[in-house]
């Protein structure tokens, strides 16, 4: 047996609303739930990404809670990369530039592909990649 995708993919914050303001309005994501103080998920293609406070989600579930999610959360800056295009990941360069997000890194793998590196403002590396860069199509 193996996993034939992954769902979902989990970055933490220390701050719920501008989570929802950078990855809804800068990188354009479609917000499907919201917790205050605690989460806000994002719908991107055929996955989630889920931004958690990990404050909050390090607190274990009560004994009777209706979804009794085992306590979860990281310190220190995490990383995801979004699949893009070529193409893409020019226009996605210049919209960065326009917003005021420095791009750290912009280079080609040696195996082919192009990736651009930016932080969202907590501090996770954030990556825009051709999936060329690990054999994918």
């Amino acid at each position: 047996m193996r996993p034939t995708a992954i769902l979902e993919a989990a970055l933490y914050v220390s701050d719920i609303a501008e989570a929802e303001r950078f990855y809804g309005e800068t990188l354009g994501l479609e917000r499907i739930a919201r917790v205050e103080g605690r989460h806000v998920f994002f719908r991107c293609g055929e996955a989630v990404l889920l931004l958690f406070d990990p404050t909050a989600t390090e607190v274990p579930p009560a004994s009777d809670a209706r979804l009794p999610v085992p306590p979860h959360g990281t310190r220190g800056p995490g990383h995801l990369c979004f699949a893009a295009t070529a193409g893409e990941i020019e226009r996605w360069r210049q919209h960065l530039a326009a917003a005021g997000i420095a791009v750290e890194a912009d280079f080609e793998w040696p195996q082919g592909g192009r990736s651009i590196y930016f932080r969202d403002p907590f501090g996770n590396s954030l990556e825009f990649a051709e999936p060329r860069i690990w054999g994918l199509t």
